[in-house]
């Protein structure tokens, strides 16, 4: 395809745009990772997967994969407390969802959003199951690490080690609350992160490295190229592992 960079649907023109694409769109935020990582991190995060997901499933989809540009604005009032986070809350990105995907559905095949961050998830719910319920070919999927911590700790410090690591600051003197995130959530949801942290950190980056990174991005873009691949869709339009039971209705 002349003039199109692998996937990249920012960097096309129009004649490269084939019928009824695969479009994945990477969903991210702008919110403090601590004193060592950049405020993009999700953001950052969420591209990558989508964009090796998206080599992934090239090699085995009939048609066209494209990453659309990632949304750089989430739903993260609970890190207002730190200079530099942009939150648009609930609202305002379901409305930038929603519009987005029903204006891809005008020439895209199917549409999927890869989540960067966990603020968004209330928000991903609602909307994709909205977009569904219209009818539009639209699921969602996040991007994550089993076994990792909660927030710019060593999980997201040796992602973007990998990553970019020209933004990664000094980071061997970060505390952060090491304590389990279902401990520490009730504090969380009702006074923000710096009330738990004053660090903003739910972790501890401690030990991370590069190649740990590279394993953790490997994983995740894996696992998001077989949800989509499997196209099994759960409620509200969460994509499901393949091989794994859909869940029932909620008692």
């Amino acid at each position: 395809m002349p003039g199109l960079d692998e996937h990249d649907l920012a960097g096309a023109v129009w004649p490269d745009v084939l019928a009824d694409p695969l479009v994945l769109v990477p969903v991210g935020s702008t919110e403090q990772h601590g004193p060592h990582l950049p405020l993009s991190t999700d953001t950052v995060i969420a591209q990558a997967v989508a964009e090796r997901a998206a080599g992934i499933l090239r090699g085995r989809a009939a048609g066209q994969v494209l990453v659309a540009p990632a949304m750089p604005y989430g739903s993260s009032g609970e890190h207002a407390g730190f200079p530099g986070t942009i939150s648009i809350g609930h609202a305002a990105l379901y409305a930038v969802i929603v519009e987005t995907v029903r204006s891809l559905a005008l020439w895209a095949g199917r549409v999927v959003l890869v989540n960067g961050h966990g603020g968004n998830v209330r928000t991903l719910d609602a909307a994709v199951g909205r977009l569904r319920a219209e009818g539009h070919e639209a699921a969602w999927t996040g991007c994550e690490a089993p076994g990792g911590d909660a927030h710019a700790g060593e999980t997201e410090t040796s992602v973007m080690l990998y990553l970019a690591p020209h933004l990664v600051r000094p980071f061997g003197e970060v505390e952060g609350d090491t304590r389990p995130l279902a401990e520490i959530m009730p504090d969380l949801v009702a006074r923000g992160v710096r009330a738990v942290s004053p660090s903003g950190v739910l972790g501890d980056p401690a030990g991370s490295s590069a190649e740990r990174g590279r394993a953790i991005v490997d994983a995740m873009a894996s696992r998001v190229a077989a949800r989509i691949g499997g196209g099994r869709v759960g409620e509200n339009g969460r994509l499901i592992d393949p091989g794994v039971a859909s869940p029932g209705p909620p008692p």
